[in-house]
């Protein structure tokens, strides 16, 4: 997900400028139970207009304000609790100023007006506009908090005619006057704040009902019976990745939404593909890089979540890894050894630079590049290592007892380990210690 790895640089650069500044860096001192948004989206020059309520709990004594994400919207009529509140904007984070301080364990309720422009992270298409991971740029959040998961509750009014995709499940439309048509989605689990998304236009619809859960795609490219072809690979890359995770899809229900460009990023219910990324791929419908890496994440980043970017590579490396595994079940081990070469070059590129790190380092990357060879390419190339060194049964029982274990929470290097450790019955602390914690 190249969206992810440009985000993470800006927050490198953001959380230095934070350090400088006596304000709250965001998230700090209280975590977000549910955040609720209800948005009226122009479909042609993506602006948006709407309300939110967010409902937080203080983790520390005396909390005097709540500091999110920065973004470009202009927020009117904030409140805590119906108590009127001052907002300030600055590029370290978007501040509201409690009307009292919050003792450790309590709760309010933030609500507010919002209307703008995003910055980033909405793109308009003919027909329709779809969110590409920067969630915080179109609503109020934690951009920078994957381990602060909350539940999800978005209502979308659009015209009538329109059909939508975010996060979750859809209630039953609700028509309104004036040829609009309210969308309500609210999610079935809590997520971080950077897989929120949406989608809305009058694409095309198909869908396939398999064992593992119904696959939906949605055609923004105009593909048009082209769609299936697309996505043929998706029913069997559903079956074999819910059998290495020892669950369904969650929700039994996935979205894989065609548009332009080359563009690939998970969401939680549905992934955005790029036509580009798999028309490169039609010389062999078997390769898939962009529906299996992506649909990986519905267990690996989504579902069970890295607690922090330190351990960001238990969702990229996880996820790359099971696209070479992916390769070996439906081509042979040539085919896994030759998509973990391709790893091991980039590993390889960044070390002839004089840069590599463990795989839980939790320092400053020189570059996007840097960041994907490791926490990507040498996150997988260390789980082919471990596989080898304890064999396959106990390396798949501990990838399924990692993930069932943590399904729908957040975990670090050491939740992995301990899964592994305990299906292996062997002390890893010396492999780990090499390749994730490092000297």
């Amino acid at each position: 997900m190249s969206s992810t790895l440009i985000l993470l640089g800006l927050l490198q650069a953001a959380a230095g400028t934070a350090a400088n500044s006596p304000q709250a860096a965001p998230g700090e001192g209280f975590q977000v139970e549910r955040y609720a948004v209800a948005l009226r989206p122009d479909l042609v020059t993506t602006a948006i207009s709407g309300t939110e309520e967010i409902v937080v709990e203080s983790t520390s004594a005396g909390l005097s304000r709540l500091s999110f994400s920065p973004n470009a919207l202009r927020i009117e009529g904030a409140a805590v609790d119906g108590v009127p509140v001052e907002a300030t904007q600055s590029p370290q984070g978007l501040v509201f100023a409690l009307p009292h301080p919050l003792r450790k364990g309590g709760r309010a309720k933030l609500s507010f007006r919002m209307s703008g422009r995003p910055a980033r992270g909405v793109a308009a298409i003919p027909g329709g506009l779809y969110t590409s991971y920067f969630a915080c740029d179109w609503m109020v959040c934690l951009q920078d908090s994957p381990g602060d998961k909350a539940d999800f509750a978005l209502d979308l009014f659009l015209p009538a005619g329109t059909r939508s995709a975010s996060v979750g499940q859809e209630r039953p439309a609700a028509p309104l006057p004036g040829g609009l048509v309210l969308h309500r989605w609210r999610s079935t689990r809590p997520y971080s704040p950077y897989l929120y998304a949406f989608a809305a236009g009058g694409f095309a619809r198909r869908s396939d009902r398999t064992e593992r859960g119904d696959l939906i795609y949605l055609d923004f490219a105009a593909a048009g019976e082209d769609l299936g072809k697309l996505f043929a690979q998706a029913p069997a890359a559903a079956a074999f990745l819910a059998g290495k995770a020892g669950m369904d899809l969650p929700d039994r229900r996935y979205v894989q939404i065609l548009v332009p460009g080359d563009e690939a990023q998970e969401s939680a219910g549905f992934s955005l593909i790029g036509r580009a990324q798999l028309e490169r791929e039609q010389g062999d419908r078997s390769d898939g890089w962009a529906v299996v890496h992506e649909m990986a994440h519905s267990w690996w980043g989504n579902l069970v979540t890295c607690a922090t970017w330190r351990d960001f590579w238990l969702n990229e490396g996880i996820a790359t890894f099971m696209v070479a595994a992916w390769k070996e079940h439906v081509k042979g081990k040539a085919a896994y050894r030759e998509e973990l070469d391709g790893a091991r070059r980039r590993v390889e590129r960044v070390r002839a630079l004089g840069f590599d790190k463990p795989l839980a380092w939790a320092g400053k990357y020189p570059s996007l590049g840097a960041r994907r060879a490791v926490q990507y390419s040498k996150g997988a190339l260390f789980l082919a290592q471990l596989r080898e060194t304890i064999g396959d049964p106990a390396f798949w029982k501990g990838l399924q007892l990692f993930t069932r274990a943590n399904a729908g929470g957040t975990v670090t290097s050491r939740d992995f380990q301990a899964a592994m450790e305990e299906t292996s019955r062997r002390d890893l602390s010396l492999l780990f210690d090499e390749w994730v914690y490092g000297p």
